[in-house]
């Protein structure tokens, strides 16, 4: 694991595989959760079909950049915006996925890469379209997994999957790391697994626990708006993917995505929610990698 200076203002911590010699694969991870998410075993073997990949934390995750000097409560920032005062909900967050997608297109400069494939999953999906509208010459292919445009019609969450996303979690290790069995909720229900969540809260905790950068992150998706009428115009190829059990992000948001992006090609997968079981690994690296030839 390294860390960069992408910005005056911003260090991101990344980690690659593969040979750098090969087409290079920009992994972007979602809400609230560090690159360990993109598990180390499938990066390897996405490298292993000649790609050179990195994952990275987000600002406000993992072992990049915090933004401490902006503290957001979820609840006071919630409550701002369904009441509509958006100037007090725009003066909470310090950053916008705009933002975001710079720290992405940063790390790609820092490391001497002009162009690359960018493949974003939920949150991650929102900063990687983002990375493509605004610097497209620097985005081969774009890959939006999981994720949606920034309309409020479509991708919206279930009413269980919202409860737990927003829920709080215990601040102690062994509650934390429990409580992410609740998670199961917008898993595949067939290949839904509590010891891999468990294995994931924990290794997240130990890493860098840090809850704080949430309702920024949070506060960034919401503010950033609607991606629609430019994603329409949108001239790159764009993979869609989405799990058709995906209860967090309903499917409708990847197949709106797949509408709005001229030619673009949506896949969906059945048994997957929103995650990426490693029984359909093989599945996601074969799409990424035909994509990305």
């Amino acid at each position: 694991m390294s860390i960069v200076d992408v910005s005056p203002e911003v260090s991101i911590a990344y980690e690659s595989f593969g040979d750098p010699g090969d087409p290079a694969v920009l992994l972007v991870m979602g809400f609230g959760a560090q690159m360990l998410a993109w598990h180390e075993d499938f990066c390897r073997a996405l490298a292993d079909r000649g790609r050179y990949v990195i994952r990275y934390d987000n600002r406000d995750c993992g072992l990049s950049t915090k933004f401490d000097d902006y503290p957001v409560d979820l609840g006071t920032f919630i409550a701002a915006v369904s009441s509509g005062d958006i100037p007090g909900a725009l003066a909470m967050v310090p950053y916008r996925l705009l933002d975001m997608a710079g720290d992405g297109l940063g790390l790609l400069t820092a490391l001497g890469i002009e162009r690359a494939h960018v493949v974003g999953a939920s949150m991650g999906g929102m900063i990687a379209q983002m990375m493509a509208l605004s610097c497209p010459e620097r985005v081969l292919t774009l890959t939006s997994m999981m994720s949606s445009t920034g309309e409020s019609e479509y991708g919206q969450p279930s009413p269980e999957a919202q409860a737990v996303l927003f829920g709080s979690k215990p601040a102690d290790r062994e509650g934390y790391v429990a409580a992410a069995e609740k998670e199961l909720v917008w898993a595949s229900k067939r290949y839904g697994d509590t010891a891999v969540l468990r294995e994931l809260a924990a290794d997240s905790y130990d890493r860098a626990y840090y809850p704080a950068g949430i309702g920024r992150q949070l506060g960034a998706m919401i503010l950033s708006g609607s991606r629609a009428d430019a994603l329409r115009e949108l001239l790159m190829p764009t993979l869609v993917i989405h799990g058709l059990d995906d209860t967090l992000i309903d499917p409708s948001g990847g197949k709106r995505t797949a509408d709005l992006v001229p030619g673009a090609e949506l896949l969906l997968i059945p048994d997957m929610g929103h995650d990426r079981p490693r029984e359909l690994w093989c599945r996601l690296i074969d799409a990424v990698v035909e994509h990305t030839s």
